[in-house]
């Protein structure tokens, strides 16, 4: 067998070794299904001569689930139908079908099965790995357990529901498992139940997964006994009609039907038995992976998402560069995160502000950050203190002295940053990183303020920097390849997904998210009712609701983005077309005094910080249409997407993106664009009669509500030759 070693010794254990030849990771793909039914097989053949049988890996991991390229092959035959213009679900549900048809039989087959997990098993390795009888874990918190088909926009297709439920109870596999897609380390799986024995090292794995077979050689699974329950089964009747309310609540899943597919999966097969349940998780797996939205969410979240985060502008066979010493300008809460996140990443740090007290308070946000850590039981007060130890915060620009990396993060004012920087630079080591973390100010104009311009370059954070996952590197007129190889590297080092854009005024994300702010405010502006723009939001599948959003972004940060934009365009001698939304901004701020969360008014109350609702006066201030009903609800959805979307293909036009997967990633991870589109250009690329369906949609948009939505040149000369976006040019 290629994919799978065989090992027998005399006390009659049969250790089956997977090493897939072909790849770094073993993957449920075509050759190693051969392979695990032809091993199955064997097993069968040769059982009287089998005392138990243990499933390890020769890998890092032990199983890293399906091969998503081979399904997405699969997918794309399925979708193209059976020739009477409907995808073919039933080809799909075959497959899955293959899948689980080994793993039943090895679960059946007599003799105890030991999964010995040495390493991450996720998606179709924990499937593969809840076969057996008995699951022990190597306890290192760096392994990861669970299911997060979800994510993908799927189900777990090879048992995964059928056996969390039978082991958990629907309620526990639902909350635990299965809706949240959690990856587990080997403790908290073992509190949970997915795990049963935690041992300390790899090599403790094979003697301890004999002893348990030598001690249970009768071995079966609870389901397989007749007098099996599922755990709190006698009171599923009484939850069920809470389910979906609570679904919604949890997952907040608009526009992803994975969720819903999956508790009825769950649900329904908890009512039947095993090989039923079987079944019909593998017609819910079926009808998730024909779908558009499992097709965008597998395109975003793994190919899109594998190609920003790989190897791109590393040197061959070269070692990627590491900073070791960072100055941090500017202690407020963006610098403090930048602060913290570089800290956690090893990286000694000097915060800087202007006073020792200001950069001490700056320290105190990671001191907040890492006791509620502790508390949680997410790190120790030894590693806590370690982390704290690595961050100096002073106001002296000497503290510097060496220093491999500098990040600014300071007012949004060039004379402030230029001030900055020529403060900091003379202690810098020679050839220093000089990062700026500005989120609109053109790079190519900042870089004008310091001595070398080809080292500077954009370190776009987002907030919260210690939780969002994306950076931004943005480009500068004279920034060297060098460079941006070094920014890469840097995300790498910190943990961070990368996306890297070309040089302009508020650069991708920044330009996008204004787009999508501006459109709700045009909505209040013409009568719609704040609430409905806010559902509207929501359902599109927008993480914040865009008004809320206004308001935690500071409409008077927001006037002055767009004073900068216009006089800029006024500089470069370009007509200055105004928006509806200025009318609202300059309204709020200057005839009702509502500026947003952080002056405690904006569209919505605040009490103590926190929204406690929708401005009451909203109404007074912008009347609401005669007759709100008669708002067609999903055009208020597609206004938000569509004009996002646009500016994007706006964004491509001009150079700003150069990658269709930078687009995707940066789209979702930053600015909160709806997961389940697959990200902006996804988003066009998917709708439904593919790109001539969308410029048709836009020109629609562009008679009913401006000039903003008419489709760019470009969309309707990709439309016209049948194209979709991708990297080829």
């Amino acid at each position: 067998m290629s994919t799978i070693r065989w090992e027998q010794e005399a006390d009659g254990v049969v250790v089956l070794t997977f090493d897939d030849p072909d790849g770094s990771a073993n993957t449920l793909r075509a050759a190693f299904l051969a392979d695990l039914t032809g091993t199955v097989a064997r097993l069968e053949a040769e059982r009287d001569a089998i005392s138990g049988v243990v499933l390890a890996s020769a890998k890092r991991t032990f199983f890293a689930g399906a091969d998503l390229g081979e399904l997405r092959a699969l997918r794309g035959a399925a979708v193209a139908g059976n020739g009477n213009g409907s995808p073919d679900a039933a080809a799909i549900e075959r497959w899955s079908a293959e899948v689980k048809a080994p793993l039943r039989r090895l679960e059946t087959l007599g003799r105890p099965v030991v999964a010995a997990l040495g390493g991450s098993a996720l998606g179709g390795g924990l499937e593969l790995a809840l076969a057996a009888h008995h699951r022990i874990a190597v306890d290192d918190p760096k392994i990861q357990l669970g299911l997060p088909e979800v994510t993908l926009g799927l189900l777990p297709g090879a048992g995964g529901i059928v056996r969390t439920v039978r082991m958990l109870g629907v309620v526990a596999a639902l909350r635990d498992v299965l809706l949240p897609g959690t990856r587990h380390d080997p403790r908290s799986a073992r509190q949970l139940g997915l795990v049963d024995e935690l041992v300390a090292t790899r090599e403790q794995l094979i003697a301890a997964a004999k002893a348990w077979i030598a001690a249970h050689p009768d071995a079966a699974q609870p389901w397989d006994r007749p007098d099996h329950a599922i755990p709190g089964g006698a009171r599923l009747a009484a939850v069920l009609p809470s389910l979906p309310a609570d679904l919604r609540r949890r997952t907040k899943s608009f526009g992803n039907p994975a969720p819903y597919a999956i508790q009825a999966a769950a649900v329904e097969g908890a009512q039947v038995d095993v090989d039923s349940a079987l079944t019909i998780e593998g017609r819910y797996f079926a009808g998730l992976v024909t779908s558009a939205v499992a097709g965008n969410m597998m395109q975003a979240f793994f190919f899109d998402l594998q190609r920003v985060n790989g190897t791109r502008g590393q040197a061959p066979g070269g070692e990627p560069a590491r900073a070791r010493k960072v100055v941090v300008l500017g202690s407020g809460m963006m610098g403090a995160g930048i602060a913290h996140v570089c800290a956690k990443a090893g990286i000694e740090v000097v915060l800087k502000d202007l006073t020792d007290e200001a950069a001490a308070r700056g320290k105190a946000y990671s001191e907040r950050l890492l006791a509620k850590a502790v508390e949680r039981g997410g790190t120790t007060a030894e590693q806590a203190a370690e982390l704290l130890g690595r961050i100096t915060p002073t106001a002296d620009p000497a503290a510097a002295a060496g220093a491999d990396l500098v990040i600014e993060a300071v007012f949004e004012d060039p004379a402030v940053k230029a001030k900055v920087f020529a403060e900091i630079e003379p202690f810098l080591a020679p050839d220093a990183l000089l990062g700026s973390n500005t989120s609109t100010l053109p790079i190519s104009e900042l870089a004008e303020g310091v001595s070398r311009p080809a080292d500077f370059v954009g370190l776009h954070f987002f907030s919260p920097a210690e939780k969002m996952p994306l950076l931004e590197i943005i480009k500068g007129a004279r920034t060297s390849e060098t460079t941006v190889r070094r920014a890469l590297d840097l995300a790498r080092q910190i943990r961070k997904t990368p996306i890297v854009v070309n040089d302009a005024r508020g650069f991708f994300t920044s330009r996008v998210i204004i787009t999508f702010l501006n459109e709700g405010l045009a909505m209040l502006a013409e009568g719609i009712p704040a609430p409905t723009i806010e559902q509207a939001s929501l359902q599109a599948g927008y993480p914040a609701p865009v008004l809320a959003l206004n308001d935690e972004l500071n409409l008077a940060l927001l006037r002055r983005i767009r004073e900068a934009a216009r006089a800029a365009a006024t500089a470069a001698g370009a007509t200055w077309e105004p928006h509806p939304a200025e009318q609202v901004v300059d309204r709020m701020l200057d005839e009702l005094d509502r500026g947003g969360r952080l002056a405690g008014a904006g569209f919505y109350d605040y009490e103590a910080g926190r929204r406690s609702g929708l401005w009451s006066g909203l109404r007074d201030a912008f009347p609401t249409v005669a007759d709100p009903a008669g708002i067609p609800f999903e055009e208020l959805v597609e206004r938000m997407l569509f004009i996002e979307a646009l500016e994007t293909i706006r964004c491509r036009d001009e150079g700003v993106i150069e990658s269709v997967a930078d687009a995707n990633v940066g789209s979702i991870l930053g600015i909160g664009y709806p997961g389940w589109t697959g990200g902006v250009l996804q988003y066009v690329n998917g709708y439904d009669g593919g790109l001539p369906a969308f410029a048709a949609r836009a020109q629609q948009l562009a008679d009913r509500h401006g000039e903003r939505f008419a489709p760019p040149a470009s969309l309707l000369a990709a439309a016209a030759s049948g194209a979709v976006y991708t990297d080829e040019r």
